[in-house]
C-alpha cells in the first residue's frame, strides 16, 4: 500500500487539474452513476467535535475511497488544523486497499476547488474583486482557487481577529497576480465585491443580504452545527446551487443549517434549491440568467470530491515515484 504524507500531498496537487476533474464528477453525482452516501459522525460533546466517515466511489474514474475527518472547532488558533482527515483508497475491482494518504490537505484543496468551479459555472465573466470571509485554511485555499477561474484583481480579506486577516494577505501578497488587502469588517470585504467566498465558523451570518452587490456569486463552506454563514434574505433572493440536494438538505451532521433554518422556518421550501453543480456541468439546469443576479453555491462537501483529488494525488505519486509502499499482509 502507498503511504504519503501531508508535505508530499501537498506538492503533488495540481489546482487547475483538479477543479477541471471535478465538473464530470460532481456530473456524476448528479447523474446517480457515482455513490457518495451522506456521511455519519461519532460525536464529542465536550471537546464540540466530532469524527465522520465519507466513502465514495466514482466509477468515471474507477475510484474507491473512504476518507475519515475530524472537526474540532477549538483547534482554531494553536498548531493543530480545526479539519484533520486520512483518506484509503481501495482497488475497485478487487476491494484492496491501495493507497494512504493524508486527507486534510485534500479536503482544503478540494474544498477549495468546488467553489471555483462553481464560480466558473455561476460567477459573472467579468468578475475581478474576491471577498474572503475567514482566515484558516480555507480562507487560503479559496484564493489560491478562485484567482485561476476569473480574472480577479482584488482580494479583500476579514475575519474575527484582523491580526489574522493582515498576516493571511501578506502572506497571499506574494503568490497571487492580485492586489490583497485585510479590511476590518464583512461589510466592508463585501461592499462592491464580486464573488464572495465564506469560509468560516460562525454562529451568527457573515453574509447579509444589505452587504452584496447585485451580480454577486456567493459562495459557502463553513459549518457550525450551532449557527449558519448566511442570512435569510441572501437565501431567499438567490440562485441556490449544491453539491447534492440529498445532502444539502439531510439531517446533522451531513446538512447544512444555512438551507435547513429558512425551511424550517418557512422563509424558502426544499424547491428553492435551483440545482446541483453536476445540472449545472451537463446542462440539465440553466445557471446565471442575468448580469444582476445574486448567485449562491452551499457547500457540505461530498465523497466524488475527496475520490477524484485522491485518485490525482496517488496516480502522480506514482508517476513520479514518490511516497512510501507498505506491505500490509
Amino acid at each position: 500500500m502507498l503511504v504519503l504524507g501531508r508535505s508530499q500531498v501537498e506538492a503533488l496537487i495540481d489546482m487547475d487539474v483538479l477543479i477541471d476533474a471535478l465538473a464530470p464528477a460532481m456530473a456524476d453525482l448528479s447523474a446517480g452513476s457515482a455513490s457518495a452516501p451522506e456521511r455519519i459522525a461519532a460525536l464529542v460533546p465536550e471537546r464540540e467535535g466530532f469524527l465522520a466517515a465519507m466513502p465514495g466511489y466514482v466509477p468515471s474514474t474507477d475510484v474507491l475511497m473512504a476518507k475519515l475527518v475530524s472537526l474540532f472547532p477549538h483547534n482554531a488558533g494553536t498548531p493543530l488544523p480545526t479539519h484533520q482527515a486520512v483518506i484509503v483508497v481501495f482497488d475497485s475491482t478487487t476491494g484492496m486497499p491501495a493507497a494512504l494518504l493524508d486527507g486534510t490537505a485534500i479536503t482544503a484543496a478540494r474544498t477549495g476547488a468546488c467553489s471555483a468551479l462553481s464560480a466558473r459555472l455561476l460567477a459573472r465573466e467579468d468578475a475581478t474583486v474576491l471577498a474572503v470571509l475567514g482566515t484558516g485554511v480555507q480562507a487560503r485555499s479559496h484564493v489560491h482557487a478562485m484567482c485561476r477561474v476569473r480574472p480577479i484583481r482584488e482580494v479583500r480579506i476579514a475575519g474575527r481577529v484582523p491580526a489574522k486577516a493582515a498576516d493571511l494577505a501578506a502572506e497571499l501578497s506574494s503568490v497571487v497576480d492580485a492586489e490583497v488587502r485585510a479590511v476590518s469588517t464583512y461589510a466592508e470585504a463585501l461592499d462592491g465585491a464580486h464573488i464572495a467566498a465564506a469560509a468560516t465558523h460562525a454562529v451568527e451570518p457573515v453574509v447579509r443580504r444589505t452587504w452584496l452587490t447585485p451580480g454577486v456569486h456567493v459562495t459557502s463552506v463553513g459549518y457550525n452545527p450551532a449557527g449558519r454563514e448566511i442570512d435569510d434574505a441572501t437565501i431567499a433572493d438567490a440562485l441556490v446551487c449544491v453539491e447534492s440536494r440529498q445532502a444539502a438538505l439531510a439531517p446533522f451532521p451531513a446538512g447544512s443549517n444555512d438551507l435547513l433554518m429558512p425551511i424550517r422556518d418557512g422563509v424558502i421550501t426544499a424547491e428553492h434549491v435551483h440545482a446541483e453543480l453536476g445540472e449545472l456541468v451537463s446542462g440539465r439546469r440553466p445557471g446565471r440568467t442575468s448580469p444582476d443576479q445574486i448567485t449562491l453555491y452551499k457547500s457540505v462537501g461530498v465523497a466524488v470530491q475527496d475520490a477524484v483529488a485522491a485518485q490525482l494525488v496517488v496516480a502522480a505519486a506514482r508517476g513520479k515515484s514518490v511516497g512510501e509502499d507498505v506491505r500490509l499482509a
